[in-house]
């Protein structure tokens, strides 16, 4: 007999969780593929979050037309913390004389050797693995698990479309459609039980063109797949990406800015910053600080910017639709330094200024020259 275990946090499952499972039964030859629901993840605090009870309900629809998928609720009668380790002892005890794979992905093979016990994962099953999307870096990670831990694993060739559960999440929070994403019951049960939604930013798209709409959408991914990095909630990442241009298309006799004031001297291009700041707040509610600090200088930038600043800064700049010369340099040093990225993002704008012959606001020049300092 030959089984695999294929879990993950399913927050929520979509179409790439489904064709992989197929994959893994067809190159594996599969008896069985145990779907596993993690109760509480150690990794992923933060994240808008649907409960087990859902996440379980998911993977019961979405795995429905895998005859070999069966969904467990182990890790939640477990209780506590999701480790792997402990999951793989116990279905081993179980299933004794069957060949076993877990199932991981290109990003989970990368950080395996960080997880909690991974020699223990081993010593109870093999590890089976696809790079998805995401071939870059696969076979290195791959042959760096092999030497570390005198293993093999096995290769599932299963490269899918590009999506993530974070993207739905995204979605889902905005009110946008995800349904190309999740398969129709899925999508159904996603919205029957407002899952991921946030109705504090309900009425958002009505401030926004079409094209300023698909940007600040893009901004928000971006903010969320990030927002860890920086030590905030997804829900923090997204109202601000969401709210950040929300002042962009008003005009100065809209009632959303009575008792706006600009700050003086604001080239036109930049006060929508700061009347952005002001309608998240008056309008949509928002009280945080952290979130109007990032909104109000999103695009000009300003002197000792927070991380969050300058999460929502460089993710309005880097977004996927922006095309400007030099643009996939700056995403490359983002992935790799917030800090160091926004050092480049705020040079490549002020000489971006000057050979346009537009101004550079103040609050730019002093950005700039304040993290220019702090690199001496």
């Amino acid at each position: 007999m030959r089984i695999a275990i294929f879990g993950g946090a399913f927050n929520p499952v979509h179409r790439e969780h489904v064709n992989l499972a197929r994959a893994a039964v067809r190159e594996l030859e599969l008896d069985k593929i145990i779907i596993m629901p993690t109760a509480v993840s150690p990794h992923k605090g933060g994240r808008l979050a649907a409960d087990f009870f859902q996440r379980y309900e998911m993977c019961r629809l979405a795995f429905a037309s895998v005859p070999q998928a069966e969904i467990s609720n182990f890790e939640l009668t477990r209780g506590g913390v999701s480790y792997t380790y402990l999951t793989c002892e116990h279905f081993a005890e179980i299933y004794k004389d069957a060949e076993r794979y877990f199932i991981i992905g290109a990003d989970m093979l990368e950080n395996f050797p960080q997880w909690k016990y991974p020699e223990k994962i081993l010593q109870t099953f093999s590890l089976a693995a696809c790079a998805r999307e995401n071939q870059d870096g696969f076979e290195e990670s791959k042959e760096r698990v092999e030497r570390l831990f005198s293993t093999k694993v096995k290769t599932i060739p299963f490269v899918g479309e590009r999506v993530s559960s974070t993207e739905i999440r995204t979605l889902a929070a905005l009110g946008e459609d995800f349904d190309r994403y999740v398969n129709a019951a899925v999508g159904q049960y996603i919205n029957d039980n407002a899952l991921y939604y946030l109705p504090a930013l309900q009425g958002y798209k009505r401030l926004l063109t079409p094209e300023r709409r698909a940007h600040t959408v893009r901004v928000a991914f971006m903010c969320a797949k990030n927002a860890a990095r920086v030590k905030l909630t997804e829900e923090q990442a997204i109202t601000m990406a969401a709210l950040h241009d929300c002042g962009k298309n008003l005009k100065a006799d809209s009632p959303l800015l009575k008792g706006f004031t600009p700050p003086d001297n604001s080239p036109p291009p930049v006060v929508h910053q700061y009347s952005g700041a002001y309608v998240a707040e008056h309008k949509f509610g928002v009280a945080d600080k952290t979130i109007l600090s990032a909104i109000a200088c999103h695009t000009t930038g300003k002197e000792d910017m927070s991380d969050a600043d300058a999460l929502l800064y460089l993710c309005d700049m880097l977004e996927e639709g922006r095309k400007f010369e030099g643009v996939e340099d700056l995403r490359k040093i983002f992935r790799r330094d917030l800090r160091e990225c926004l050092f480049a993002a705020l040079s490549h704008q002020i000489e971006y200024l000057k050979s346009t012959g537009k101004p550079i606001d103040e609050q730019t020049a002093r950005a700039y020259e304040y993290i220019k300092d702090k690199k001496v």
